[in-house]
C-alpha cells in the first residue's frame, strides 16, 4: 500500500471547505494541510479554535496559503475551496506546478461560452483558460468515472445540478422523456447553499417561516445541467428556492414521456443505469426520498411516480448540499482519481 496521500485544502473554513477538511482528517489514505488565504482567514492558527469539531482528531493547524509550503509538504492534490474568481486565478499555476486539482468552486465546470459567461471571468477568451476548460473533468461520477480517473483537473459540480443531473440522466439515455414537451425543475436547498458569507436574503429574519424562489432563468447552475444532459434552453425550466433549513437539496422534475410506460420499465432504466454507483439511491415506486434521509451523508436519493396514463412522471431527487452536492463528492472524485473505492472515507 502507498504511502498516505498529501492533499491540501484551500479555504476550509466555509460550510463546503469546513465538511472537506472533517472528511480528509479521518479519512484513511491522505494525510491533509489546510490552508487560509490572505484575507484574514489563516490569522487564527488554533485548530480547536477554527475546527473545534475535529478537537479530537490531530492538531491540524490552519497555514497560510503559498506555493512554498506546498512543496515543503510534497502535496499531490490540491482542492479548492474557494470563490469562483479565486478558483480561476490559482489553477492555472497549480497545474502549471504539476499538481492534480479539484474545484468545488464553478470556475471551470463550463465548456460553452454563453454558460461560461454568467461567471464573467475576465480570461474567458484566453488561450490559457480555453486549454485547461479543455482538459478539466466534470466531476460527477456517476457518469464521467473515466475522464475523471485520468484528470489532473477535476471541476466539482454544483449542488443544484447533481441532484437535476442524477434524476434524468437515465431516462434522457433511454430516449424516454419528450422533449419537446419541456423538462420542468422546481429545486430547494437549505441556506447553507448560499454560502457562509451572510445576505439580506440569507440572515435568519428573511430566512426563517419563509420560501422564496431566486434567480429565475439566470441560475449558474443552468449552464451545467444543459451541457452534461445535452438539453437547448428551452427544452429546462430551472426554478431555484431558498428554504428555511440549513442544508438539503430537493429537486421536484416533471416530464412527459415519449409514449405510455409502466412504472417496472422506469424502475429497470434507473436499476441499469444507476448498477455500481454505491452512492446513488433509488426507491422503489410511489415510494418518495425526503431531504431528512440523505442529510450528513454522500447519497443521492431519487425515487418517481408515474401517472395512470404512463406518460406524465415526477421525479424527485434529494441530497445533501454540503456532502454529495460539494465536499463529499470531492472525496468521491479523489477516490475514482487514485483508484480508491468510492465509499472509501464517507462511509
Amino acid at each position: 500500500m502507498r504511502a498516505a496521500l498529501k492533499v491540501a485544502v484551500l479555504g476550509p473554513t466555509g460550510y463546503s471547505g469546513h465538511e472537506l477538511a472533517r472528511i480528509l482528517v479521518r479519512h484513511p489514505r491522505v494525510e491533509p494541510i489546510l490552508l487560509g488565504r490572505d484575507n484574514g482567514e489563516a490569522r487564527e492558527k488554533s485548530s480547536t479554535r477554527v475546527f473545534p469539531g475535529l478537537s479530537g482528531d490531530r492538531n491540524y493547524s490552519l497555514h497560510m496559503f503559498s506555493w512554498e509550503i506546498l512543496r515543503q509538504h510534497g502535496v499531490e492534490l490540491f482542492f479548492l475551496a474557494t470563490p469562483h474568481e479565486v478558483s480561476r486565478d490559482i489553477v492555472p499555476e497549480a497545474m502549471d506546478r504539476g499538481l492534480r486539482v479539484i474545484d468545488l468552486s464553478g470556475a471551470w465546470r463550463l465548456k460553452q461560452p454563453e454558460h461560461q459567461a454568467v461567471y464573467n471571468f475576465d480570461n474567458c477568451g484566453s488561450a490559457k483558460a480555453g486549454e485547461i476548460m479543455d482538459r478539466a473533468a466534470y466531476g460527477l461520477p456517476e457518469l464521467n468515472r473515466t475522464q475523471i480517473a485520468g484528470a489532473n483537473l477535476v471541476a466539482n459540480p454544483g449542488c443544484y445540478a447533481t441532484s437535476i443531473i442524477l434524476g434524468l440522466a437515465p431516462l434522457l439515455k433511454a430516449g424516454l422523456i419528450d422533449r419537446k414537451r419541456g423538462i420542468i425543475s422546481d429545486s430547494k436547498s437549505g441556506v447553507s447553499g448560499a454560502g457562509k458569507e451572510p445576505t439580506a436574503r440569507t440572515h435568519f429574519v428573511s430566512v426563517a417561516d419563509n420560501l422564496s424562489a431566486y434567480s429565475v432563468f439566470s441560475h449558474r447552475h443552468t449552464g451545467e445541467i444543459l451541457e452534461q444532459l445535452h438539453l437547448e434552453a428551452p427544452e429546462l425550466i430551472f426554478t431555484p428556492h431558498l428554504l428555511p433549513i440549513p442544508r438539503g437539496i430537493f429537486s421536484t422534475i416533471y416530464v412527459h414521456l415519449v409514449q405510455p410506460t409502466a412504472p417496472k420499465t422506469v424502475k429497470a432504466c434507473y436499476r441499469d443505469f444507476y448498477a455500481g454507483s454505491h452512492w446513488v439511491r433509488t426507491f422503489p415506486t410511489p415510494q418518495l426520498p425526503q431531504i431528512q434521509f440523505s442529510l450528513h451523508s454522500n447519497y443521492c436519493d431519487i425515487g418517481f411516480c408515474l401517472a395512470d396514463d404512463g406518460q406524465r412522471l415526477i421525479v424527485v431527487s434529494c441530497l445533501d448540499n454540503l456532502l454529495k452536492g460539494a465536499a463529499g463528492q470531492a472525496v468521491q472524485n479523489m477516490n475514482v482519481m487514485y483508484g480508491w473505492k468510492e465509499e472509501e472515507g464517507l462511509n
